[in-house]
């Protein structure tokens, strides 16, 4: 095929294939979407399950033609869509993306599978092998319980092995792979033998923005509240220092163990609509996070927000934390996810707070923002097409 032409900003002008396996709610997966469209205007969008708001969708399309697979009519799908992996695996290949000339997708373990021609370019843009077959089946088969859980773990094996079979075989139709930051890389390197390049996924800095009031002395952290969080983590080290305040924000399964374990000087806030949280974030002392993430847009958004930030320094924190040691310091690193490495972290900053300037953490920011994504995304597109 010819080269791709941009224009002047560095617009893909041809015909795009946008796949992305499904659009449950507004999150950081489909906020990428929503960059990728505006790189490449000319585009159509291919998902296997839309549950979007109509204000959600019109966010990530912007009033783009929206594919979507039959599995999309099923009764109340949406309780039950992640059930259905392998029939996904199925449905991904009946896309019919051969009309385009270039296919982008946007995989977390599906949208790499669509099928394309010779003619056709294909860009995987790789927010994480699939971790559930990968790495950490074993967590999460070891994780299954409750009735007939003996039983249920034996068909996630089976499942499982079946989709590590697919998933190898979407490999080598993908002529381009692009990773969302270092760690995802060598991920990809580890499971598929194929070298990526990285483009950090953009981070909404015109929403995400330092305020004006003073700080508060309280500490904050805003997750889905779910195990691989560890926001338990969180509130078992701020147990052991009663003299720090913390606020959680958000909510999940784990909100009535987290409610029940935390001490005086924690608030459990739960959800909070996004001008709430954003001014907790601005006025917070520093924002905590205690994943292992492939990227972790939330401490960035904290970032941008002039907040420094304490974080695991593992995954992608570790590329997007400035510790003490560097230069123009955006936070402190804890090395392992325990108790007395957080505590430690925490006894580091306030010791060494009036280091962190919030001048500092947003224009750290600012180098991860949606212009810099769009600009690296199509001169990735025009090289390899």
């Amino acid at each position: 095929m010819p080269g791709t032409e941009t224009d002047a900003d560095g617009t893909v002008l041809q015909d795009v294939a946008v796949v992305h396996g499904w659009l449950p709610v507004l999150a950081g997966g489909e906020r990428v979407v929503a960059e990728m469209i505006r790189t490449c205007p000319n585009s159509s969008l291919y998902t296997l399950f839309d549950f979007l708001s109509d204000t959600d969708r019109e966010t990530v399309a912007q009033g783009h033609r929206i594919v979507t697979s039959p599995l999309n009519r099923l009764p109340m799908a949406h309780l039950y869509y992640r059930y259905l992996l392998l029939r996904c695996t199925r449905a991904i290949e009946d896309f019919d993306v051969t009309n385009h000339e270039v296919v982008l997708s946007s995989s977390a373990a599906l949208a790499k599978g669509v099928l394309t021609s010779p003619e056709q370019t294909h860009i995987a843009y790789v927010h994480s092998p699939a971790r559930y077959a990968w790495d950490l089946t074993h967590d999460y088969i070891n994780g299954i319980s409750g009735l007939a859980g003996g039983l249920k773990r034996h068909f996630a094996r089976s499942m499982m092995h079946k989709f590590r079979m697919w998933d190898m075989r979407t490999i080598p139709s993908v002529d381009h792979f692009i990773a969302n930051s270092q760690f995802i890389r060598k991920r990809i390197w580890k499971v598929y033998r194929r070298d990526a390049q990285v483009i950090y996924p953009p981070v909404d800095t015109s929403a995400f923005t330092p305020g004006t009031k003073p700080r508060e002395d309280a500490y904050l952290t805003v997750s889905r509240l779910v195990p691989y969080k560890r926001v338990q983590l969180i509130v078992e080290a701020f147990n052991q220092r009663p003299d720090l305040k913390l606020r959680v924000v958000g909510e999940g399964p784990e909100m009535a163990a987290i409610r029940a374990s935390a001490g005086r000087n924690i608030e459990i806030l739960g959800h909070l609509p996004f001008l709430r949280m954003r001014d907790l974030m601005r006025s917070a002392k520093a924002f905590v996070f205690a994943a292992k993430e492939d990227f972790g847009i939330v401490p960035l958004e904290a970032q941008a927000c002039g907040t420094p930030v304490i974080a695991l320094g593992h995954g992608g924190t570790a590329e997007t934390v400035r510790p003490l040691g560097q230069d123009d310091p955006t936070g402190t690193w804890f090395h392992e996810q325990s108790v007395a490495s957080l505590l430690a972290a925490l006894d580091e900053f306030e010791r060494n707070i009036d280091v962190f300037k919030p001048e500092t953490c947003r224009a750290h920011a600012l180098t991860f923002g949606a212009g810099r994504f769009r600009r690296e995304l199509a001169a990735a597109i025009a090289k390899h097409s």
